[in-house]
Parts: structure tokens; sequence; C-alpha cells
């Protein structure tokens, strides 16, 4: 009896024209809307003498990378129809809506990191589909899934590949990668795992600048490792020692972090190496790479380009669990009443909006006793990378 794997199967163009455009019309009919075109065309602003004005960002909504996931996705599903099973690891992006459409496809997710015996379960054979979504997965997730000779359908952002790039370079380098990011999120585990398959590196993943400050400190006097294992559990990589593992640094992202403060993260971390090693080895012992999402970056500048005008309070419209969404957040709170919320449904009445809140973690109502006065009123609206378009004309409706 053989015992040796399956052959992945050929690779298949899913951006055939033909495909592409039943995609297209399909995608349009979900997720674009004519009247946040209008309005954007009209300078993103809507006005009601005397009542009601409610502005645009100039950036929102579906970046280049998410478009291109989704299509990939229905791309799929048009190539493969039933019966073929089509499965995802976690979700396509982080939005409910986008992901609710995808299950009514009959794509089935997966776990983002299925198990042995999960896949054992799923017993994949070369007939079967698998969609990587923009997130991009594990190193060692992906190996098990090529060894099932399954078609593999990977719609990992092109930015997060670039990260993955200088990654797996620090690691050829035996240099340690520090990732400014959640160690939690998809994308933050995939680029981990790619310090750990080439070469010699390792990583640590630094959330805050208060951990940040923890590991400068460390690296210019030391201190206990039993600590700074135990302070960074489950961010590190296996056998990783920083007496050791902080000699060479590399900065690295999740790439939907906010953009002020991995720069401040780096600027930190390269004085701490100065300060230790001195200027000239540390540009021996230091390296550091932009590596934000144009995206992210141009949704964070143009909300700060909004809060230049005065406004009453702003509506920020993602999934809850979406980075670069929750960075708009902590960015507008700080300036005026900011509600997080999932869709229009959120807008209870002028009284009341359920809305997300970042401290708390939890949906709870919110009193915008703005809307309730005599006054007219401006109100901001703004969203993330993989909020559609469909969700913006509802909330302006609603």
């Amino acid at each position: 009896m053989s015992t040796q794997a399956p052959a992945a199967p050929k690779k298949i163009n899913l951006r055939r024209p033909d495909i592409m455009q039943a995609v297209q019309a399909l995608v349009v009919r979900h997720y674009r809307s004519e009247l946040v075109e209008r309005i954007r065309s009209n300078g993103g602003v809507i006005d009601i003498p005397e009542k009601l004005t409610i502005r645009l960002a100039k950036e929102f909504g579906f970046c280049y990378g998410v478009e291109r996931a989704i299509d990939l996705a229905y791309a799929a599903r048009r190539f493969f129809p039933p019966p073929t099973r089509i499965f995802l690891l976690g979700e396509i992006i982080h939005n409910p809506e986008v992901n609710d459409q995808i299950r009514e496809m009959g794509i089935v997710s997966l776990k983002p990191k299925p198990s042995d015996e999960d896949l054992a379960k799923l017993n994949l054979t070369p007939d079967d589909v698998v969609l990587i979504p923009a997130f991009g997965t594990e190193v060692a997730t992906r190996q098990k899934l090529e060894a099932s000779g399954c078609h593999l359908v990977d719609t990992t952002c092109g930015d997060v590949m670039s990260v993955w790039k200088r990654v797996r370079q620090y690691s050829k380098d035996s240099v340690t990668s520090i990732i400014h990011g959640k160690a939690w999120h998809e994308e933050t585990k995939a680029t981990s795992s790619q310090a750990r398959a080439h070469g010699n590196g390792h990583y640590l993943v630094v959330f805050t600048l208060a951990e940040t400050d923890y590991v400068c400190d460390y690296i210019v006097n030391g201190g206990n490792k039993a600590e700074f294992l135990e302070k960074f559990k489950g961010a590190y990589s296996e056998g990783f020692d920083p007496d050791v593992h902080l000699e060479a640094i590399g900065v690295a992202n999740q790439t939907t972090m906010l953009k002020s403060e991995t720069e401040d993260l780096q600027a930190r971390l390269r004085q701490a190496i100065t300060d230790r090693d001195g200027s000239d080895l540390a540009l021996e012992n230091f390296s550091v790479f932009d590596t934000i999402c144009g995206a992210t970056q141009e949704r964070q500048d143009a909300l700060y380009d909004m809060l230049k005008a005065p406004m009453d309070l702003l509506l920020v419209v993602g999934g809850y669990n979406s980075s670069n969404t929750t960075h708009l957040v902590e960015i507008a709170e700080q300036h005026l009443p900011t509600f997080f919320i999932r869709d229009s449904s959120c807008l209870k009445s002028l009284e009341e909006i359920v809305h997300f809140d970042l401290h708390a973690k939890t949906e709870q109502p919110g009193y915008p006793s703005k809307l309730t006065g005599d006054g007219p009123v401006t109100v901001g609206i703004t969203a993330g990378a993989s909020c559609p378009n469909n969700l913006i004309e509802e909330t302006i409706l609603r």
C-alpha cells in the first residue's frame, strides 16, 4: 500500500474574465452602494439645512486586499459548484455580513488552525477546496493542507505577504522579529510562524507601548528572565531566551496596527539598542521597515483630516473584531463622542445607540445627547477596510 502523499492539483486561474464578470455582478449586488458613491462625488457631505449634516471620511470601507479576497471566494464557488466541498479557514475578513454571505454560498467555516483530528474528520481529497483568508494562515497549517492534495485558494493580502518576506529575511539572518501586534490575531499568528519556518530566527509579539518599555528596559539593563517569559507567555517562539535573542532585533508589525503607535514602538526599541550597543553597533543589531498596510494608513489619515472640522459625534461602522476598525475608534474617541456600531440596526433611536465599548469589551447602550437637542447636528461616518458600502448606506438612511 502506497504511503506517498497525493499530488497537489494543478493551479486554477479563478480570475478568468468569464468567471470574474459573473462574480463582479454578485459582489456589486451584495456590497456596493450607488448612494455612497454619489455622496462621495459630492464632496462626501449630505446637508439638510438647520437640521442635519452627515460627513463621510475621504477614505473608508473595502480596500483592494479585502475586495480581492471576496472576489476569490465568490470565484471559487462559481468555478467549483456544488456538490464540491469548499471550506474556509476561520473568516474571510472580519465582517459579520460578508461572512454570512460566504456561508450562504455553502462554504463551510473551519477553525483558523484546525487540529490533526479536525482534518482527519474532514478527510480532504484532491476534489475538495480550502480557502485561505485575507489574514493568511500559519506555515504548519498550510503544509498539512498541501499534503492532503486539496485545491488551495489563497486570498492572503499582498501587504501581509510583504511582512512575511521581511520576517523570513530576519530569520535567515538569525535576527529576532519583534512583531507589533496582537498575539491572538490570525494575521500575527501567521506572521509569527514565518519566523520559525526559515533559518534560526525567533519572534516576540509586543502589543502595547507599556510592554515595549518593559522590553527596552530588559535590553538595556537585563532583568528577571522567568518574569519576562511569564509576562509574554504565548507571545514568543519556542526556545526564545531574552538574554540571547534580544541581541539583534528587527521590527515588523501586524499590518492593521495604529501607525503612530508602531512608529513610537520602533523609535523606543531603536533607542534601547543604541543605549546598549552604541550608535555604530546599533546599525547592525537593529532593523526596521515600514510594513503598515497602505489602506490602513489612508483610513487613519482620512480620519485625522476629518477631525479637523467640528462634528457632534462620529459613527464608526464595522466588525467588532476588526483590528483596523478598532484603531479608528481609538483615534476618534479622544476627540469627540464616538460610537462603534456593527450596522444600522444599532441605531435604536435618537436617544439610544447600541455600540461596542472597547474598554468594557462588550456591546452596550449609549445615549447621544447631541441628537436630541434643538440645534442642527453634524454626524461623521467612517468605516474600516472590511466594511462594505451597503452597510454605510443603511447607516446613512437610518
